[in-house]
């Protein structure tokens, strides 16, 4: 089992930043691929961003791709996901998700553990 915590959510003007943290615990945090994803309550959970376990590998959204960065600290079981010139389309509840194995980051199915939320407002 893991268990995903997420963190550093709020509101924020458009244009400002924030940055999301999701800490680890349980099992071997660097042995998973980690996945930030977001939903709002008229839309399906999207990919937002992912990077392998070794962070050799990160992915990002087209809408997201150039304002936010994804990162991790295998030391200390945690992974960031820094988010600049935010704009109002990026409120949402954020959600961070751990997979294992060989799948596609880029889609909630190869996830098998997730945290619980945290929820970005960007105002206008």
């Amino acid at each position: 089992q893991v268990q995903l915590v997420e963190s550093g959510g709020g509101l924020v003007q458009a244009g400002g930043s924030l940055r999301l943290s999701c800490a680890a615990s349980g099992r071997t945090f660097s042995g998973y691929a980690m996945g930030w994803f977001r939903q709002t309550p008229r839309k399906e959970r999207e990919f937002v961003s992912a990077i392998r376990w070794n962070g050799d590998r990160v992915y990002y959204a087209d809408s997201v791709k150039g304002r936010f960065t994804i990162s991790r600290d295998n030391a200390k079981n945690t992974v960031f996901l820094q988010m600049n010139s935010l704009k109002p389309d990026d409120t949402a509840a954020y959600y961070c998700a751990a997979g294992a194995g060989p799948f596609t980051v880029t889609t909630p199915r190869g996830y098998g553990y997730w945290g619980q939320g945290t929820q970005v407002t960007v105002s206008s």
